[in-house]
């Protein structure tokens, strides 16, 4: 996704701090946001073009994410757009992705509707440069998503880049014709508001057709996609779905930055807030989301098998529930329409965990200590606090600070066993618990602790 360095980054945020715009909205918590909050687990999946070429060009490996090809071999946009007969996903099986994603334990799906190569992955009347119109397929792959989410309860959305290197309105950062540089754009300015209407039309096709929960946007960087502009859209999307959640990333998010300035940083327009990449160790305030590749790219890469463990996938998810966020994760299927065995094992293994553990994750709120504890992490849900215990003890206490808490601990179990009560004691400021000397689960275990809220407390 992301390629600019985190100075440039820091230096964008800044100056949108700066900049006087049209007034955004203030972060919405309201009902529309409960779905997704409750969900805390997604999946993004990054597909189009560059699954074909798969990190290769001319037979040669390009380096950087797979789904920046055309920018990183310096691919010319004829030439490119020549991909798209060879884009054949004959593999593609909606309901077995959906069916994947829901036995992960996740509770969205994020699809690229058109990433940064401006290659639309829906039936679009905008453009013929789409999946249905320029490919041998022929197929909607986000109509038969929407449909198999819809029937297997998991919510449908889709992404959507500003960015567009195969759009005319657009001019290249360096646009040579042997060795073109496309990241960042520019809008022409003499084209600007054209290339507005032409996002506008294709996101009423999106929402009218697909019906997503959320739009999540991208590639907002590019010159002359200024405040303003955005924040047209922003209203355009408003009116046409009062309740679809957007990402901070139509109007100048702050996703690279320190999270130590994000509370200096006026809040752009949209519902949460994206860091990529890494998880802010104490959260942030507000909504907010991490997302994450599985591997080291977005888009696919035949030679990518560098893959994370199921225990670094799980610790990610539970850390950034307990810092009150979601973590979307990321999986990058194939040319012929597959998601790599690889990806699918890590992704089922998670599931089994959450099937066992999800009361620990699902609905939760951040953690009422802070900061990760010694042990591990914490999230809450009305009157338990869930500890995930990442690092069992050896002698077989677990030390609870009593600062922060809502009211008094009145007892303690495993999740997995309710109705065995595990032994506690008071040491000072702490509560001990006592539980057995080997961890039930190599992971995580969750133990679930009761807590009688105090009068006055929230």
């Amino acid at each position: 996704m992301k390629s600019f360095c985190s100075k440039l980054a820091l230096l964008a945020v800044v100056l949108w701090a700066a900049v006087p715009v049209m007034a955004a909205p203030r972060v919405r918590h309201s009902a529309h946001m409960r779905w997704w909050q409750q969900a805390r687990f997604g999946m993004f999946i990054t597909w189009g073009l560059y699954s074909v070429p798969a990190g290769y060009w001319d037979e040669k490996p390009v380096p950087g994410f797979g789904e920046w090809i055309m920018n990183a071999a310096h691919i010319g946009r004829q030439r490119y757009a020549q991909l798209a007969k060879r884009f054949d996903p004959v593999q593609f099986n909606a309901q077995q992705w959906v069916a994947i994603a829901k036995a992960a334990g996740m509770k969205y799906i994020v699809i690229t509707a058109k990433h940064h190569e401006g290659f639309c992955m829906f039936h679009t009347k905008a453009t013929r440069y789409n999946i249905v119109d320029a490919t041998p397929w022929h197929k909607d792959p986000l109509a038969l998503l929407a449909k198999a989410c819809r029937q297997q309860g998991v919510r449908f959305c889709a992404y959507y880049s500003i960015m567009d290197w195969h759009s005319r309105d657009q001019a290249a950062w360096h646009p040579s014709a042997v060795r073109p540089v496309y990241n960042p754009t520019h809008l022409i300015a003499s084209r600007a508001a054209a290339y507005t209407a032409y996002v506008e039309r294709q996101l009423r096709e999106i929402i009218t057709q697909y019906h997503p929960g959320l739009l999540w946007f991208d590639g907002e960087w590019i010159g002359g996609w200024t405040p303003a502009r955005a924040m047209q859209v922003y209203h355009y999307i408003r009116k046409l779905d009062p309740t679809v959640i957007i990402n901070d990333r139509l109007c100048g998010g702050v996703k690279w930055a320190d999270e130590s300035i994000f509370p200096k940083v006026r809040q752009p327009a949209g519902d949460y807030i994206t860091p990529e990449q890494h998880i802010p160790p104490g959260g942030l305030p507000g909504y907010w989301e991490t997302c994450m590749t599985i591997n080291n790219t977005w888009g696919y890469k035949r030679g990518d098998h560098t893959y994370k463990s199921v225990r670094t996938l799980l610790m990610n998810l539970i850390h950034c529930a307990s810092g009150g966020g979601n973590y979307l994760l990321n999986v990058g299927p194939t040319g012929s329409g597959t998601i790599p065995k690889g990806e699918v094992r890590r992704l089922l293994a998670m599931g089994r965990w959450l099937k066992t553990n999800g009361a620990a994750i699902y609905g939760t709120h951040r953690s009422p200590f802070g900061q990760p504890l010694p042990f591990g992490y914490a999230t809450r849900k009305r009157n338990n606090i869930y500890l995930e215990v990442t690092q069992w003890p050896r002698h077989g206490t677990l030390t609870v600070p009593t600062a922060g808490l809502p009211g008094h601990i009145t007892g303690a179990h495993l999740l997995v066993q309710p109705n065995q009560a595990l032994p506690m004691s008071m040491s000072g400021n702490e509560v001990l618990v006592h539980v057995p000397k080997t961890a039930p689960d190599a992971i995580a275990t969750v133990v679930v602790l009761q807590v009688a809220r105090d009068k006055g407390s929230k």
